[in-house]
Protein backbone atom coordinates (compact mmCIF):
# COMPACT_ATOMS: atom_id res chain seq x y z
CA UNK A 1 0.00 0.00 0.00
CA UNK A 2 2.64 2.34 0.74
CA UNK A 3 4.19 1.92 -3.01
CA UNK A 4 0.61 3.16 -4.66
CA UNK A 5 0.38 5.60 -1.53
CA UNK A 6 4.05 6.87 -2.67
CA UNK A 7 3.32 7.24 -6.41
CA UNK A 8 -0.03 8.59 -5.89
CA UNK A 9 1.72 11.52 -3.96
CA UNK A 10 4.24 11.91 -6.29
CA UNK A 11 1.53 12.09 -9.68
CA UNK A 12 -0.30 14.43 -7.66
CA UNK A 13 2.48 16.51 -6.63
CA UNK A 14 3.58 16.49 -10.55
CA UNK A 15 0.05 17.71 -11.63
CA UNK A 16 0.26 20.27 -8.88
CA UNK A 17 3.68 21.34 -10.39
CA UNK A 18 1.94 21.34 -13.88
CA UNK A 19 -1.03 23.11 -12.46
CA UNK A 20 1.32 26.67 -11.61
CA UNK A 21 2.93 26.52 -14.76
CA UNK A 22 -0.02 26.47 -16.77
CA UNK A 23 -0.82 29.47 -14.31
CA UNK A 24 1.80 31.24 -15.35
CA UNK A 25 2.31 30.05 -18.89
CA UNK A 26 -1.25 30.43 -20.36
CA UNK A 27 -2.25 33.75 -22.35
CA UNK A 28 -5.26 35.03 -20.14
CA UNK A 29 -6.97 34.64 -17.53
CA UNK A 30 -10.07 32.08 -18.67
CA UNK A 31 -6.82 29.65 -19.43
CA UNK A 32 -4.90 30.06 -16.52
CA UNK A 33 -8.39 29.88 -13.78
CA UNK A 34 -8.95 26.36 -16.47
CA UNK A 35 -5.59 25.26 -15.14
CA UNK A 36 -5.13 26.29 -11.61
CA UNK A 37 -8.43 24.60 -11.00
CA UNK A 38 -8.76 21.65 -13.24
CA UNK A 39 -5.21 20.15 -12.65
CA UNK A 40 -4.70 21.60 -9.21
CA UNK A 41 -8.19 19.59 -8.04
CA UNK A 42 -7.15 16.50 -9.30
CA UNK A 43 -3.63 16.50 -7.72
CA UNK A 44 -5.14 17.55 -4.55
CA UNK A 45 -7.18 14.90 -5.08
CA UNK A 46 -3.90 12.07 -5.62
CA UNK A 47 -1.95 13.70 -2.88
CA UNK A 48 -4.92 13.07 -0.36
CA UNK A 49 -5.26 9.53 -1.73
CA UNK A 50 -1.86 9.20 -1.35
CA UNK A 51 -2.10 10.64 2.22
CA UNK A 52 -5.36 8.63 3.60
CA UNK A 53 -3.85 5.21 1.97
CA UNK A 54 -0.49 5.92 4.26
CA UNK A 55 -2.88 6.94 7.71
CA UNK A 56 -4.80 3.78 7.15
CA UNK A 57 -6.89 5.36 9.93
CA UNK A 58 -10.87 5.79 10.08
CA UNK A 59 -11.10 9.58 11.20
CA UNK A 60 -7.91 10.63 9.30
CA UNK A 61 -9.50 8.97 6.49
CA UNK A 62 -12.46 10.76 6.82
CA UNK A 63 -10.97 14.35 7.35
CA UNK A 64 -8.66 13.60 4.26
CA UNK A 65 -12.33 12.87 2.60
CA UNK A 66 -13.95 16.01 3.57
CA UNK A 67 -10.77 18.39 2.67
CA UNK A 68 -11.41 16.60 -0.65
CA UNK A 69 -15.18 17.05 -1.37
CA UNK A 70 -14.67 20.48 0.04
CA UNK A 71 -12.46 20.76 -2.80
CA UNK A 72 -14.61 19.69 -5.35
CA UNK A 73 -17.30 22.09 -4.31
CA UNK A 74 -15.55 25.23 -4.09
CA UNK A 75 -13.31 25.18 -7.26
CA UNK A 76 -15.85 25.02 -9.91
CA UNK A 77 -17.60 27.88 -7.95
CA UNK A 78 -14.62 29.96 -7.26
CA UNK A 79 -13.78 29.43 -10.78
CA UNK A 80 -17.29 30.54 -12.26
CA UNK A 81 -16.92 33.62 -10.31
CA UNK A 82 -13.41 34.67 -11.19
CA UNK A 83 -14.58 33.90 -15.30
CA UNK A 84 -17.97 36.26 -14.69
CA UNK A 85 -15.92 39.04 -12.76
CA UNK A 86 -13.25 38.99 -15.22
CA UNK A 87 -15.34 38.86 -18.38
CA UNK A 88 -18.03 41.76 -16.73
CA UNK A 89 -15.07 43.68 -16.14
CA UNK A 90 -13.93 43.69 -19.50
CA UNK A 91 -10.48 41.56 -19.25
CA UNK A 92 -9.88 40.96 -23.28
CA UNK A 93 -9.83 37.26 -24.48
CA UNK A 94 -6.76 36.11 -25.93
CA UNK A 95 -6.36 36.15 -30.07
CA UNK A 96 -6.87 33.01 -30.63
CA UNK A 97 -10.28 32.45 -29.14
CA UNK A 98 -12.27 30.77 -31.79
CA UNK A 99 -15.89 31.09 -29.89
CA UNK A 100 -17.53 34.22 -27.13
CA UNK A 101 -20.64 32.19 -26.36
CA UNK A 102 -21.36 35.79 -23.85
CA UNK A 103 -20.72 38.21 -26.86
CA UNK A 104 -23.57 40.23 -27.52
CA UNK A 105 -25.36 39.60 -23.91
CA UNK A 106 -25.65 42.18 -21.09
CA UNK A 107 -23.86 40.14 -18.25
CA UNK A 108 -25.31 43.09 -15.91
CA UNK A 109 -28.77 42.31 -16.88
CA UNK A 110 -30.91 38.99 -15.00
CA UNK A 111 -33.10 38.78 -17.48
CA UNK A 112 -30.79 38.33 -20.43
CA UNK A 113 -30.86 35.20 -22.06
CA UNK A 114 -27.76 32.44 -20.73
CA UNK A 115 -25.85 30.93 -23.56
CA UNK A 116 -26.94 28.25 -25.43
CA UNK A 117 -24.64 25.07 -25.59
Amino acid sequence: MTVVGDVMIGLGGLLMVLAGLGILRLPDVFSRMHAGTKAASLGLALILGGSALHMQQLPAVVKLLAALVFQFVTSPVAAHVIGRGAYVSGIPLWEGTLVDELAGLDPEDPSSPEPSD
